[in-house]
This record gives C-alpha cells, sequence and structure tokens, in this order.
C-alpha cells in the first residue's frame, strides 16, 4: 500500500563514483554506483547502478558500461538523465512513496561553469523535479558532517570525492574561501594503473586498480606491509600475468596525487582570514567523501599543514545528508535560497 509523502523533497549527492538520495525523514534511502550499461546500436538502457557496475570490463560487443559523471560534472546528459530518474524512482519504490513533482537539490562542485550547471539541471528537469536547487558540495558536506555553518567560527571542510576534491572555510553560513581540484578518487586509481604499467609491465583495469586502493591503499607509513596477488595482462609478451604488490608500492602510486590534494589544503589555509584560521587550528579540518577513508589520510594532512584532522562520522553520506538538511530543516532555508537555480 503506498503512502504519501507531504514532504516532497529530495537530497540528492550526484557523484563521480556513487549516487546517494536522501527522502525527507527516512534518511539516505539509496547508495548505488554511478554507472550505465546499455547497448552501443539502439543506445536502450539495459542496467543502471550496481548492476551496471559489474558489467564494467566485462561487457560483450555492442555493450558499453559507463560513467555518465567525469570530474564531478556530467560528462553524458542522456545517460545521466536516465541514471538520475532511475535512481529516484528506485528510492521511492523500495520506501512505498508517491512523490509528485520534489523539490530536489543536487551538491554540486564549487568550481564547475554554467555550461557544466545546467547540465546538472537538466538533468533534474527530466526527473520531473520542483524547484531545483544546487548547493555547493562543501557546504552540504559541512552540514551532513554537523558542523556549525552559521555561527560566527570558521569551520573547515575537506571533501575527498571520486572526480574532485573540495577545500573550503566557511562561517555564517557562507563559504569564504574556497578551492576546487579534480584530482580525487579517480586520479588515485589512474595512479595506481600506471605504476603497474611502468614498474611491472602489469595493464590492470580500472575495477582491479579501485580494489587495490581499497586493500592496500594508504597516505601515511604504517608499521604493517601487507601484500597482495594482483592478475593482469603482461604487457611484455600478452599473456596474463600475476604479481605481488606491496603496501608501500601502493603508497608511492599515490603519492603525487594525494600531495596535489595536500596542497590545495594549503593554499586555502593560507588564504584564510587569520581570525578564522585560528579558529580552524582549534578545532581542526573535518574529510569527508570517499577518500577520507584512505588509511591515514588525516595523518598525512595534519602532519602537512600542523592542524588537527578529523574524519567525520558517516564521510561518505555527508553530501547526501546536507543537501537532505537543508530542504527539510528551516535553520538551513537561508543557505537554500542562495542556491535556486533560476
Amino acid at each position: 500500500m503506498f503512502k504519501n509523502l507531504f514532504r516532497q523533497e529530495i537530497g540528492i549527492d550526484l557523484g563521480t563514483a556513487n549516487t546517494l538520495i536522501y527522502i525527507g525523514d527516512q534518511g539516505v534511502v539509496l547508495r548505488e554506483p554511478s554507472v550505465v550499461a546499455f547497448d552501443d546500436q539502439t543506445h536502450q538502457i539495459l542496467a543502471v547502478g550496481e548492476e551496471a557496475r559489474a558489467m564494467i570490463g566485462r561487457t560483450p560487443k555492442g555493450v558499453r558500461a559507463v560513467r555518465p559523471m567525469r570530474d564531478g560534472v556530467i560528462a553524458d546528459l542522456q545517460l545521466a538523465e536516465e541514471m538520475l530518474k532511475t535512481f529516484i524512482n528506485r528510492a521511492t519504490a523500495n520506501n512505498n512513496l508517491v512523490m509528485k513533482h520534489p523539490d530536489i537539490a543536487i551538491g554540486i562542485p564549487s568550481g564547475i561553469t554554467s555550461v557544466e550547471k545546467k547540465a546538472i539541471r537538466d538533468a533534474a528537469i527530466s526527473s520531473k523535479a520542483g524547484q531545483i536547487y544546487l548547493p555547493e558540495e562543501p557546504m552540504a558536506a559541512a552540514i551532513g558532517a554537523s558542523l556549525p555553518v552559521a555561527e560566527p567560527t570558521g569551520s573547515m571542510i575537506v571533501d575527498i570525492g571520486g572526480g574532485t576534491t573540495e577545500v573550503a572555510v566557511i562561517s555564517l553560513s557562507g563559504i569564504v574561501v574556497n578551492e576546487s581540484i579534480r584530482i580525487a578518487g579517480d586520479e588515485l586509481n589512474e595512479a595506481i594503473i600506471q605504476y603497474l604499467k611502468r614498474v611491472h609491465s602489469l595493464a590492470i583495469g580500472e575495477r582491479t586498480a579501485e580494489e587495490l586502493k581499497f586493500r592496500l591503499g594508504s597516505a601515511y607509513k604504517t608499521v604493517e606491509n601487507d601484500k597482495f596477488d594482483v592478475r593482469g595482462l603482461n604487457l611484455i609478451n600478452g599473456l596474463p600475468r600475476t604479481v605481488t604488490v606491496s603496501r608501500g608500492e601502493v603508497r608511492e602510486a599515490i603519492s603525487d596525487p594525494l600531495n596535489v590534494i595536500v596542497e590545495a589544503v594549503r593554499r586555502t589555509l593560507e588564504r584564510t582570514p587569520p581570525e578564522l584560521a585560528a579558529d580552524i587550528f582549534n578545532r581542526g579540518i573535518v574529510l569527508t567523501g570517499g577518500g577520507a577513508l584512505l588509511q591515514g589520510i588525516d595523518e598525512l594532512i595534519s602532519n602537512e599543514t600542523e592542524v588537527p584532522v578529523f574524519i567525520a562520522e558517516d564521510p561518505l553520506s555527508c553530501v547526501a545528508i546536507g543537501t537532505g538538511k537543508m530542504l527539510t530543516d528551516p535553520s538551513f532555508r537561508r543557505v537554500l535560497e542562495q542556491s535556486l537555480y533560476k
């Protein structure tokens, strides 16, 4: 039996790697990979989300499994529209909700262009949204991490996603200084792929690189030096080959993109007004996004900036929770209205 939801409001983290949907008092009701599989000839959608992700690197001729989002923005509008509609329908159907023209808030990178912003708005329109809000991801992440964004005190957020890293200092419901770089989880995967090519003459796919990052990835030197057997293609003779990779090698592989992220944090701190900088030194920097789960990332940033660093309670969900809170909590109404797309 379906029931109506009186507050027809949906908060969305339309991420490069994953999409999360937050509905009213239900909280985060959907968490799926941002992947679409389709027929290359007819363009018919074959699978969306987890099912499509399982097809990456394994599709037959004529079928492609791709991510419509790249670097935090829409790379393929048509696929992104279909993916968003499917996820919203799936989220509401799974929770017995009937929603007509809901207000939608979608977190966006702070550094995107007006054309990229319009593409996200068009995707929301195709989902028959009512009012469309496009709050900046660092603000949404800070609200989702329960930082006191409305108070006259400095809060610093570092949101490391799949396609972008957002660094921002927030005070009095506004972003004081910020930096958005298109270096994040995807670049860590690519760095691992290139390292294995260069050092071991081994070709691996994106999924294998991501698994290696999850199993052995670390940003700071650890006592343990676990190892993992990686299977791929020998670039010398083209035959299958297995190579044993250590945690230290993975740390070496991803050191360059991690240093770029640390430099973005340092630059943002250098541009922060002194009073707010003092607040941040006392309160610390908060990490959100999937990149916050990388072992030792908090230690690396803390040692390089000499500022305490903390990982949010649920870093993967912070942007989705923040967009949802903006829609449902009156105390964030001012922040929400500033993000209304007209």
